[in-house]
């Protein structure tokens, strides 16, 4: 994959095919082609309602797909890498690289995902896409493993001897040696470094050092394919990870598996399909800006003063006869100095003053005034990304019967400023 084949794209930016037109980008046809059979053949899967990407046509221009919903890469088998980040708006700016630090930072509130450990203060992110920057956390969780020592263990051999060790397999060694009396057919157990975990590690270096473009990240590899030169390489990814082992001596093993699984199997926060294209490391921007908020909210807030609840589910919109439609706001806080509660839900939405209500959808408001009554809060907020689009920026909606809906906005590259604001809210 040469550098040429790298096609960054923001969210909402479109693709064309082969074709000049005004704020889209150009494919080749065939790129265009195998991504919209990719984006066909995911449609509508599973339960999560978001789609990868639009697909639409315009008079004069054709088919049109655009970034929607997912960020992430996607590697098509004609060596070309489609990297989506996100579209950020902010008072401070949003250049590339300070999009990629993002990204990584919010990959990190994924819970069983490999990201959460990462540091990206010393990762070149100006100079890698957002394949290169997941090698390079991945390589340098090994050097860890490497520098502690590789774990070992017992492996059984079957083995035709000079010697006697272990048991001796009798069928096997009347068969074999007959005519070779100063031999014996043994089964032992091995004490090696030859065990699923290092396997899989291995596996893992030999395709990325296939797929890295990095001069840096290729020369690790190497540097580190040599610590590995006692282990074989899985062939039978599944029935290693099934092998691995969740024991103490092993925890320092965890992060880099997680890995493992993302680069040997395709799979970043859920699963895709398609003969078209070669791996799709995608993550919807819905849930990361959900469990980002909700881990840097948590942080803030939890202490003496408030009590926070992520994915809360203490009530259902329905009691009777028995208990139906589980309510789960994004975050629940209670004022420990009298009780009182705020609930807030996230929504990773730009909205704008030339849409109807600025663009929130009715059923989430909806969602909103059932929060109030069920919990009787004081305050139910939506928290919106920030946008340049809305000019009002102290949005708020009274039902007339004791409901208040109040917008905020987050700015993420300033969302500490952002959540102060929350918190002055909270504590007032």
């Amino acid at each position: 994959m040469n550098k040429r084949n790298l096609i960054p794209i923001r969210e909402y930016e479109s693709f064309v095919s082969d074709r000049e037109a005004a704020g889209c980008i150009t494919l080749p046809e065939h790129t265009f082609e195998q991504l919209e059979k990719f984006l066909l053949l995911n449609r509508g899967r599973g339960d999560d309602a978001l789609e990868l990407m639009g697909l639409s046509a315009r008079k004069g221009i054709g088919k049109m797909i655009t970034a929607k919903n997912y960020i992430g890469l996607i590697a098509m088998n004609d060596g070309t890498m489609i990297e989506i980040l996100p579209k950020i708006c902010s008072k401070t700016g949003d250049g590339d690289s300070r999009v990629k630090r993002l990204v990584v930072e919010m990959l990190r509130s994924l819970r069983d995902m490999p990201y959460k450990s990462v540091q990206t203060a010393h990762v070149n992110v100006d100079r890698m896409n957002l394949f290169e920057i997941f090698i390079r956390m991945f390589l340098d969780e090994v050097f860890a493993i490497v520098k502690r020592g590789l774990q070992s263990g017992y492996k059984a051999v079957e083995s035709n001897e000079n010697t006697v060790k272990g048991k001796i397999v009798f069928p096997e060694h009347i068969k074999r040696n007959f005519a070779h009396k100063e031999r014996t057919f043994v089964k032992f157990d091995e004490f090696n470094h030859n065990r699923p975990e290092n396997k899989l590690i291995k596996a893992a270096l030999l395709y990325l050092y296939r797929k890295t473009t990095s001069i840096r990240n290729k020369a690790d590899i190497k540097t580190l394919l040599n610590m590995f030169a006692g282990v074989d390489a899985s062939t039978d990814h599944e029935g290693d990870f099934i092998k691995c082992v969740s024991e103490r001596n092993m925890w320092d093993y965890e992060t880099a598996l997680l890995w493992c699984r993302v680069f040997l199997t395709g799979r970043s926060f859920t699963s895709f399909a398609g003969s078209e294209v070669a791996y799709a490391l995608l993550f919807p921007m819905e849930i990361l800006f959900e469990r980002f908020v909700a881990l840097k909210l948590k942080k803030l807030l939890s202490g003496n003063e408030f009590q926070v609840s992520v994915q809360d589910r203490t009530y259902h919109l329905f009691d009777d006869p028995d208990k139906r439609f589980s309510m789960r706001p994004d975050i629940v806080v209670r004022r420990k100095s009298d009780g009182v509660i705020f609930v807030m839900d996230t929504k990773w939405k730009l909205l704008s003053n030339a849409k109807a209500n600025y663009g929130i959808a009715q059923a989430d408001m909806y969602q909103m005034y059932a929060y109030q009554k069920k919990y009787a809060a004081n305050s139910v907020i939506l928290l919106y990304p920030m946008t340049d689009m809305v000019s009002d920026k102290a949005i708020e909606f009274h039902s007339g019967d004791g409901v208040t809906v109040r917008v905020m906005f987050l700015d993420l590259f300033e969302l500490a400023g952002s959540l102060k604001k929350i918190y002055t809210l909270l504590k007032n």
